[in-house]
């Protein structure tokens, strides 16, 4: 007896392929544009790494200054202040190239899918998707605020 195999489930609408090769490449050009600003954002923080550097030089003369009795220690709190801005500054910096990179992450992901499921495997074999971030948010806080901070 021959039985017919049960019809295969409907895979549901399907993108044209320009409006999917359109779509893929808008995602692309995102990815690029994520890809210089996390290029930016490094130069910034190199900046902001090379001042830090050379103000806890300057900082530690002060302290000896200080320590000599030459000035008084209330003059280094503006000093300590603007300290703990730039390592606000750094961290702030962190989190902002996590979800850069997660983003970006994201986005190809997405890519890559549209063009497995519309263009399909080419020659070489099946078409590579990285896996998507598991998480959805890499960093869950939304702003930074100075307070105490530990220099190692």
């Amino acid at each position: 007896m021959l039985t017919t195999p049960p019809p295969s489930p409907d895979p549901g609408p399907t993108l044209p392929l320009p409006v999917a090769a359109d779509l893929q490449d808008h995602l692309m050009t995102a990815t690029h544009d994520l890809e210089r600003l996390q290029g930016l954002l490094a130069d910034a923080c190199d900046g902001l790494m090379l001042r830090f550097s050379t103000a806890v030089q300057q900082m530690e003369g002060l302290m000896q200054a200080a320590s000599d009795h030459r000035i008084q220690t209330s003059e280094l709190v503006p000093v300590l202040r603007n300290l703990s801005g730039a390592v606000t500054a750094l961290q702030f910096q962190d989190m902002a190239s996590q979800l850069i990179a997660h983003t970006n992450r994201r986005l190809r992901n997405c890519a890559d899918r549209i063009a497995r499921e519309t263009m399909g495997d080419d020659e070489d074999g099946q078409t590579v998707v990285e896996d998507a971030p598991l998480r959805p948010n890499p960093v869950t806080q939304s702003e930074m605020d100075a307070g105490s901070i530990e220099l190692f």
